[in-house]
């Protein structure tokens, strides 16, 4: 059973909430404040975070900073309706993926699960590579470890999200060759290519910035993106 943590300061929400995600198998805690919401997340395990931008005493900006510098944990952020500069600073800042209020409970289960089948997947997915056997994909400084889902650059860890590692799996496993924005939609973000695309773009933009000048990922208008070594011919 999956323990989710909502920081938010609606009780009304944190009923609903709960007692909708019980039916589905998941256990909620709720925090009505910032300072209460990363107490309870350091004194407990969560699989996963749901967080409201708006809070009482600080920025949820703010807690998600602080998740981020402690954990890897998945994020949702709840965000106004129509701030879609929230929603950038989000995932710039290391959300999985977001919600605007007033959402459907049904289309939040759904995120849920989406992100949650990501890092759920890192210790039992199986690898289809090229090569029988292989577990890793090493470009240039870049290595990809497929069993323990970590990147490293010269050796140095290189820390990505859940969503983030995803992309750069499906690309690497596809090295010179474009994946399609639908592929990546639906394997690396466990979503349908119709349902907001946003996403995948602000975490390709972190992904690129994380990897640097070593690894070159080219959009390929209208179809995917291109992963090659800076200086690679591409085919």
């Amino acid at each position: 059973m999956n323990s989710i943590l909502l920081i938010d300061d609606d009780p009304e929400l944190g009923e609903m909430l709960s007692a909708y995600l019980a039916k589905e198998g998941y256990t909620l805690d709720t925090d009505y404040s910032a300072a209460e919401g990363l107490d309870r997340f350091r004194a407990g395990k969560y699989d996963l975070v749901i967080l409201d931008i708006m809070l009482p005493d600080t920025s949820g900006f703010n807690v998600l900073g602080q998740i981020r510098a402690e954990s890897m944990v998945p994020v949702i952020m709840l965000t106004g309706r129509g701030e879609e500069i929230d929603r950038v600073v989000g995932l710039e800042m290391g959300a999985d993926d977001y919600v605007s209020k007033p959402f459907p409970l049904r289309e939040l289960l759904a995120r849920m699960r989406a992100v949650l089948r990501r890092y759920e997947n890192s210790g039992t997915m199986t690898v289809h590579t090229p090569e029988a056997g292989k577990t890793q994909i090493v470009v240039e400084d870049l290595t990809i470890d497929l069993a323990a889902r970590i990147a490293t650059m010269k050796g140095e860890e290189v820390h990505l999200t859940g969503a983030e590692f995803s992309i750069l799996e499906q690309l690497g496993l596809r090295m010179g060759a474009i994946v399609e924005r639908e592929v990546l939609m639906e394997k690396a973000l466990g979503k349908g290519a119709d349902i907001d695309d946003y996403v995948l773009n602000v975490h390709m933009s972190n992904l690129r910035k994380k990897l640097g000048g070593s690894i070159r990922i080219k959009t390929i208008r209208g179809r995917g993106y291109l992963m090659v070594a800076c200086g690679e011919t591409e085919h």
